[in-house]
């Protein structure tokens, strides 16, 4: 049953009308169908397995192999199971898909409580966009127990003890993710009286954490390429949903201190073509990069290259801005047949209105 009535607009995942889009794509281009298919077939083994949300997620700061940590990465897996049940069912209609992600949205937002800890919500991602896919079509019951969920992320966000002035993490990559959160919360739930906010945000946080010769202050803190992406993912994102819901573009503005989103993302482009290479976290400047480091877990070791195919992320991002000059980075660093589920997302998404 649909309770469409009043349905209103999606832009923190795709509308019906790109819906339709990604349906011909998918019909008409092989590599779009064959990330289609990935998702897909996560929904069709889903249908038999049963929802594991955690009270309390427990990953930020922590080692891997760290049990808190195992168990609260085992229990966010669901996100991208949501994603996937709610996708699929828009794409066939099949209701056993929407009924299954609701039963999982349901025991999340009945279980799990808001941290304001940005780095360990930043997991729940696919569950704000899959939510975004059928919010229109869950009961206005069971509406009100996600909303109601979502919303205390939101509100555990914004007051987030992380975002206090004068802290690392109210600058850092942390504050990309809050920032994030924030946005795809905020218009998945239709909480237009935080636009204004989530803009301000925004524009503060390309003002203090990216700088005017494109590199920022998560590279100089940890002296590595890897947290220069971790920053730019999350901001694309917020500003891809900022641009969809208003037309807003955030990646060309300039800040006060000259830096900007584009700048930062052309920084990172000789390292993902290969024409520079850089040894990660050799000067890091944070205890937790060399911890992990003696953990032995991957890509933490002093001096270890920055892979090139860990940017393109930031690049299939960037090409819903701007098309022509990020698919040619990314197929230097891809090849020519390379896709990726936000390139697709790029291809059927329609021009803010």
């Amino acid at each position: 049953m649909c309770f469409c009535l009043g349905a209103k607009a999606q832009y923190t995942s795709l509308s019906a009308n790109e819906i339709v889009a990604l349906k011909a794509a998918v019909k008409s281009d092989s590599k779009i169908s064959a990330q289609y298919q990935i998702i897909e077939r996560e929904a069709q083994k889903v249908l038999t397995e049963a929802p594991n949300p955690i009270e309390k997620i427990t990953s930020e700061g922590l080692l891997m192999g760290n049990p808190a940590k195992t168990a609260s990465l085992k229990a966010v897996e669901d996100a991208s199971k949501i994603y996937a049940l709610a996708l699929v069912y828009r794409m066939s209609g099949n209701q056993t898909y929407l009924s299954k992600a609701q039963d999982y949205l349901l025991a999340w937002a009945k279980l799990n409580k808001a941290t304001g800890d940005p780095i360990d919500e930043t997991k729940l991602e696919d569950i704000f966009t899959g939510y975004d896919l059928i919010r229109n079509e869950v009961s206005p019951q069971q509406r009100q127990v996600i909303d109601s969920w979502l919303n205390s992320i939101l509100q555990a966000e914004l007051t987030s003890k992380y975002a206090a002035p004068g802290k690392m993490t109210s600058r850092n990559n942390w504050n990309s993710h809050r920032i994030k959160i924030m946005t795809q919360i905020a218009y998945t739930i239709h909480a237009n009286n935080y636009r204004d906010t989530i803009n301000k945000e925004l524009e503060k946080q390309i003002n203090q954490n990216l700088y005017a010769d494109g590199s920022g202050l998560d590279f100089e803190e940890r002296d590595a390429l890897h947290y220069h992406v971790y920053t730019l993912e999350p901001l694309l994102k917020a500003l891809i949903v900022v641009n969809r819901a208003t037309g807003k573009n955030y990646y060309t503005y300039e800040s006060p201190s000259k830096s900007s989103v584009q700048k930062s993302v052309n920084f990172l482009l000789p390292f993902v073509t290969g024409e520079k290479t850089h040894g990660e976290f050799t000067n890091s400047k944070v205890k937790f990069d060399r911890d992990r480091a003696a953990n032995g877990e991957k890509g933490y070791a002093p001096g270890s290259l920055f892979e090139p195919r860990n940017g393109i992320i930031v690049f299939s991002l960037a090409a819903y801005f701007d098309r022509a000059n990020a698919l040619k980075v990314i197929e230097k660093a891809g090849g020519k047949d390379y896709m990726d589920w936000q390139l697709v997302l790029n291809k059927v998404r329609q021009e803010p209105q």
